[in-house]
């Protein structure tokens, strides 16, 4: 096929890149620790640790692994924490000992957590405090051998560490078990490591490095397989597309979105390789003090997505914030929007610079360049070593502009989903193409614009939602009889999961099937709409739900 994107591309943007420069993410890293050791590479709530501190603490906590755990290469590690300095620590650590990153959101259900843990089949996991009750109620049903646990304080110095982990307890009430029996804290395992020698574990790009978990059509979770070599090729190919705008060793990135997520993961693995100083937002919920602390710092960089940067236009102070060294903007995870895009520009001076992708794509496969001036409207041209095609069910391809199933190939994209061959088969063509789910057409310039999902995921604030496992939960209530969820348009974020549901007890409401959904959903999850009907819901001759009917139903009322 030929590659009409490219000559769009900005001058110095190779079409290719040398994805064998480096064996590993381990040598990245470890590169890194050694170019830039004096500069910071992590900072939270005012507190730094640099590239050497990053080597030493991570080189630890791999030893710990390695040598009290006795976990070998190709183990699973879970991690379950938000944006915090231990974060880093654990992730650099994992990879080190030659083992395998699990990402776990710590919002997560007692009954999503066990599925992990138990899809996964990790021996140890990494967790903060505040989120120990869930996994105690489900700790003896995983293959989890060994617990470490951490506080919000764990890596300040002594007497900040201290006082922030007394307020943390009790002036926010969390409720005991705040530790798990027989865990080891997070310094206590660093202190043990640190009596240890690493162990030299060689690893290639077939090593797996991530199982980073995503929903799929029949609503469970499942893990796509992100090898050494996926991730190494997508940090090559985002350094690549970024290297004609920001310097090694001088940039502050603002990171507000969970690195569990895998567009921040891959986006702060990125910033490392550049050396940059990354600045962990814990709680980007809490608007006003995430506004203070962006008036704190110089930064040139920030990750987000549609709902975070609407957010910020809206929250008082954030015209304030001195945003003239700021380079660079990006969003992925879900469409930004015209009036988000403008808006940002108007205040800060930087256009919001758009991509796609997915986990299966580690995840950059598209974006806009980062020398756009204005929206564009598309989410971009493919990245280098990477095709894009747009196709039909049967595998042709569409001619340009007319619409089809985005699909990709490229050293970036998943061999597969963890022991699931089967929903394997169901994303990838015989000649090696990935079906993403979306549809869109490419213009003949190479741009490409979402206009449609093939699936009935919801997408909210970036996240995926899959209808199946939410419907899955509703049809628990005794009191319903048959339900849908769908999509609904909202101006915050994107959409949100609207339940349409016929009642079999006519004294259901509302709140009661909301409180239900979230004992047993993370929040994005849990929808926001109930819409109770007295007719069935339309279905196809052989009595499947037309969700999509539904949708378009809705779109014709509002």
């Amino acid at each position: 096929m030929e590659k009409i994107w490219l000559k769009e591309y900005p001058e110095g943007i190779p079409a290719e890149v040398d994805i064998h420069e480096y064996s590993s993410l381990r040598d990245i890293f470890e590169k890194s620790c050694q170019k830039f050791s004096h500069l910071p590479a992590y900072g939270n709530m005012s507190v730094s640790m640099s590239y050497g501190e990053l080597d030493a603490l991570s080189r630890n906590f791999a030893a710990y692994l390695q040598n009290e755990l006795g976990l070998a290469k190709g183990d699973r590690v879970a991690i379950m924490l938000p944006n915090l300095l231990q974060y880093p620590v654990a992730l650099f650590g994992t990879l080190r000992a030659g083992l395998t990153v699990v990402n776990v959101n710590p919002l997560y259900t007692p009954r999503e957590l066990e599925h992990q843990l138990h899809d996964s089949g990790a021996t140890a996991i990494v967790v903060l405090e505040n989120f120990a009750n869930t996994l105690q109620a489900v700790l003896a049903k995983t293959k989890v051998k060994t617990v470490i646990t951490t506080q919000i304080g764990d890596m300040f110095p002594a007497v900040k560490g201290l006082v922030t982990n007394l307020v943390v307890k009790h002036v926010k009430k969390m409720v005991p078990p705040w530790n798990i029996p027989g865990a080891t804290g997070f310094k206590q395992a660093l202190q043990i490591g640190k009596r240890h020698s690493l162990k030299d574990v060689p690893l290639t790009h077939d090593d797996i490095a991530f199982l980073q978990y995503t929903g799929g059509t029949t609503g469970v979770a499942k893990g796509a397989v992100l090898t050494h070599g996926n991730m190494v090729a997508n940090l090559q190919q985002v350094a690549a597309w970024v290297a004609r705008d920001l310097e090694d060793g001088k940039e502050t990135m603002i990171l507000p979105l969970p690195l569990y997520h895998v567009y921040a993961l891959t986006s702060n693995l990125a910033f490392i390789k550049i050396g940059a100083n990354n600045i962990l937002i814990t709680n980007p919920r809490d608007l006003p003090g995430f506004v203070k602390e962006l008036k704190k710092i110089h930064f040139t960089g920030m990750i987000g997505v549609n709902t975070l940067y609407y957010a910020l236009l809206n929250t008082p102070g954030f015209s304030e914030v001195a945003a003239h060294t700021l380079k660079m903007t990006s969003a992925g995870g879900m469409a930004v929007q015209r009036a988000v895009a403008e808006k940002w520009k108007a205040v800060t001076g930087v256009p919001i610079i758009e991509g796609y992708g997915l986990t299966e794509t580690a995840p950059v496969a598209i974006s806009n360049a980062l020398n756009i001036k204005d929206w564009t409207g598309t989410i971009g041209l493919p990245v280098p070593s990477t095709e894009v095609a747009m196709l039909d069910e049967a595998g042709a391809e569409m001619p340009l502009g007319e619409v089809g199933e985005i699909c990709i190939r490229g050293p970036q994209v998943t061999r597969g989903y963890w022991n699931r061959p089967d929903e394997t088969a169901k994303v990838f063509t015989a000649d090696g193409w990935f079906r993403t789910g979306d549809m869109g057409f490419m213009n003949e310039k190479g741009y490409v614009k979402i206009t449609d999902r093939k699936k009935d995921m919801v997408l909210v604030s970036g996240f995926n939602v899959y209808p199946n496992e939410v419907e899955d939960v509703i049809m628990t209530h005794p009191g319903v009889l048959e339900v849908a969820v769908i999509g609904a348009p909202d101006e915050r974020s994107g959409e949100v999961v609207k339940a349409v549901v016929v009642k079999k007890d006519p004294a259901l409401t509302a709140e009661e099937l909301i409180a239900h959904c979230q004992k047993h959903l993370t929040g994005y999850k849990v929808p926001k709409i109930v819409e109770f009907r007295t007719e069935p819901l339309p279905k196809t001759n052989v009595g499947k739900i037309l969700r999509r009917l539904l949708r378009d139903n809705a779109q014709v009322a509002g």
